[in-house]
This record gives structure tokens, sequence and C-alpha cells, in this order.
């Protein structure tokens, strides 16, 4: 079972690591969408993913797929 979530304008803040911590207490893969007015680049989202990652915990870990980060608890 997934979850779908979208990270836009306003990147990475506190509101967005607990609602993913949230997610993952009934979801064990939550899909990421970084929208490109963040993220112009996949490089970029590349540092989202680790920022993302190092703020939830070492439990999880992800995989970058286009524009999209695939977490997994």
């Amino acid at each position: 079972m997934q979850m779908n979530f979208q990270i836009g304008k306003s990147g990475v803040n506190e509101g967005v690591i607990e609602s993913l911590k949230l997610g993952f207490k009934t979801h064990k893969v939550i899909k990421i969408s970084v929208l490109k007015s963040l993220a112009p680049d996949k490089k970029k989202v590349k540092i989202i993913a680790d920022e993302i990652a190092g703020k939830l915990g070492r439990n999880y870990k992800h995989v970058i797929v286009g524009f999209t980060i695939v977490m997994r608890k």
C-alpha cells in the first residue's frame, strides 16, 4: 500500500516531515513528487531526498525516479 505526496515551493519544512511521519504510520511506501518550481534539475531532487531521509531517521530508504522520491520504511 502506498501514499502519494507533493512538495512545492515551500520546500522541506517541519509540516512536511510531520505529515510524512503520520503517513508512515499506515503506509510502508510513500511517493513524493517534487515540483519543478522547487527542484529544476535532478541534482536538487537528490539533495531534497537526502534532507528528508536525514530528518526522518535512518530506518528509511529512498530511490529517486525522475522528479519523484520513493521512500520506504
